[in-house]
């Protein structure tokens, strides 16, 4: 009998933890993408980050998925850690959410919304409906599996040996301990509070030790972002300690209110929930949190002070030159399904300042000579082609993975761009190949030949430099601007190869200049080209060649 009841309970712990995991990864891989964005954008400041870290929590259901987003979001320089605090605040509250809606216990109606859910995830083809699907079988399985818990701790709470066990359990401290060490382990404080919610509906916990055991959970769900953060920058890890710190001494306020007010609070509790002992696990939790926010928000700034005396000094920057080294990827740090694209766009924008800065160096190069600018071209040269090889087998992880439906559909576009910057970063080689011969074999230009390089230059430069705020900003702003400078450089190498035909034929140059200045100029406009293509990866998710866009397809993009 005890051996039945104990695998049942642990038959409905395990549908309900599925039913969890199974709806989080269908709401991240539906909404993901646009949730990671906003949580980008409306965070200038600490209040609207604050709001938008309690709604992004509240729909993903995961303040770790969040503080996640935040660390990488740190860690990649584009939000500062004053910013960073509003979101992770906010995200303590919106991590209440799924308790709440446990309480409610809709269990009678699981079985419809996981009928519904595998009707549109298995007979509708289309991706949307199919992940939406995800969702509603996830949600349903998570009440049957809480149907199942409750009714197994129901026979649990008849066996005296379990019933010895917690009524034992008295100690505030442990309780603490208990809901953190659990809460670590399952790196979900929802999961925890939704369990204790359950076994105090089943009378096997004192709503009062139910309390400590929340403000454990609370320090608990602190593991996720602290092992995120743990390979990565200074900033990163600051960024994980505001939410430790807020928990910690949010949990040492509650702790000493508890101790001193355990009946005042009992006694809200009751009045807000009745007699209702899940709902008021449920309701301590987010009252928990509101009011260690409305407590700590107006000291945010300090908390940000806190850990810079906890990390001190200042960052030694990896640096888009540094040398066969990942900044933004890599199997050192924990993967995220919903961050690996942005992760890997990051990787590839320093890849392609990489690929620039070395075309620049080896045109340079080409003028005065310098040999130390030649071997230094083909030292990065080397840092490009590992970085290619690297980002590469990440995207090929990645794609594997349960990525959002925004994401998964630019993967095929990002191999496109990493071998465009490969390739950018090839035709710097072959520029210094051309210094290398000029020096060698004794080649001169003719300053008419070096003044047309440059004017070529700036032209293809201007373009590079549109084409990766495009990619990095995913945004079309800079459309119009690319396809006239494609024509342009098109046109200029039309233009120059026909000069370099006239000194020629007038006897001003040799042939192993003209030779040279030629393959220069078409390397310079198929640099472009490349250029072109990587700018493309926001249109459509279908990167791979701009040159594919017909002429008429480019007249009516200039005139939009």
């Amino acid at each position: 009998m005890v051996t039945t009841t104990l695998l049942t309970l642990a038959g409905g712990l395990g549908l309900f933890l599925f039913g969890m995991s199974m709806m989080n990864s269908g709401i991240e891989k539906t909404a993901g993408a646009k949730l990671r964005n906003i949580l980008e954008f409306f965070t200038k400041n600490r209040f609207t980050g604050m709001l938008v870290g309690i709604v992004f929590t509240g729909i993903i259901q995961s303040s770790s998925a969040c503080t996640m987003m935040v660390v990488t979001f740190v860690n990649s320089g584009i939000m500062t850690l004053s910013q960073a605090v509003g979101v992770i605040l906010g995200a303590n509250i919106g991590t209440t959410v799924t308790a709440q809606l446990v309480s409610f216990n809709l269990s009678e109606y699981a079985p419809a919304f996981v009928f519904l859910g595998v009707i549109m995830f298995c007979f509708i083809k289309k991706d949307m409906i199919q992940k939406v699907g995800e969702i509603l079988t996830g949600f349903g399985v998570l009440f049957m599996g809480l149907a199942i818990m409750s009714e197994a701790m129901g026979g649990v709470s008849d066996i005296p040996a379990v019933l010895s066990f917690f009524g034992s359990l008295k100690s505030p401290l442990l309780a603490v301990l208990i809901g953190t060490v659990v809460t670590a382990i399952i790196q979900s404080s929802s999961v925890t509070v939704s369990i204790i919610l359950v076994m105090a509906n089943q009378g096997l916990l004192d709503i009062r030790i139910c309390l400590f055991i929340i403000l454990g959970c609370n320090i608990g769900a602190c593991a996720t972002a602290m092992i995120t953060a743990f390979s990565g920058k200074k900033n990163a890890k600051r960024a994980a300690l505001i939410h430790l710190l807020f928990n910690i001494i949010g949990t040492i306020i509650m702790y000493v209110i508890l101790i001193f007010g355990m009946e005042w609070v009992v006694d809200l509790l009751t009045r807000v929930s009745g007699e209702n002992l899940g709902r008021q696990v449920a309701n301590a939790h987010t009252i928990f949190k509101l009011f260690q926010v409305a407590i700590l928000f107006p000291f945010s700034g300090l908390l940000v002070k806190m850990t810079y005396l906890l990390v001190p000094g200042e960052e030694k920057e990896i640096g888009y030159r540094a040398k066969l080294q990942l900044e933004y990827i890599g199997g050192k740090n924990i993967f995220s399904p919903a961050t690996a694209v942005f992760e890997a766009t990051k990787e590839l924008e320093r890849m392609a300042l990489l690929a620039s800065e070395n075309l620049n160096r080896a045109m340079n190069a080409l003028i005065t000579l310098d040999q130390e600018d030649i071997d230094e071209v083909y030292e990065v040269e080397q840092n490009i082609n590992f970085l290619n090889h690297e980002i590469t087998n990440y995207l090929v992880k990645i794609s594997q993975t349960n990525l959002p439906v925004d994401d998964a559909k630019s993967i095929g576009g990002l191999f496109h761009v990493v071998n465009d910057i490969e390739r950018i970063g090839d035709h710097a080689e072959n520029v210094a190949d051309s210094a290398k011969m000029r020096i060698e074999k004794g080649v001169g230009f003719s300053k008419d030949a070096m003044r047309e390089l440059g004017d070529m230059l700036d032209m293809v430069n201007t373009l590079i430099r549109f084409a990766i705020e495009m990619f990095s900003t995913g945004t079309d702003e800079h459309l119009r601007d690319i396809l006239s400078l494609e024509d342009a450089v098109d046109e200029k190498e039309r233009e120059l190869q026909q000069k370099h035909i006239d000194r020629l034929t007038a006897n001003e140059c040799t042939p192993e200049a003209g030779m040279l200045f030629s393959d220069i100029i078409s390397g310079l406009e198929r640099v472009a080209d490349h250029a072109t293509n990587i700018a493309f990866s926001v249109m459509d998710n279908d990167p791979g060649n701009a040159k594919k866009v017909s002429a008429a397809d480019k007249r009516m993009a200039q005139a939009s």
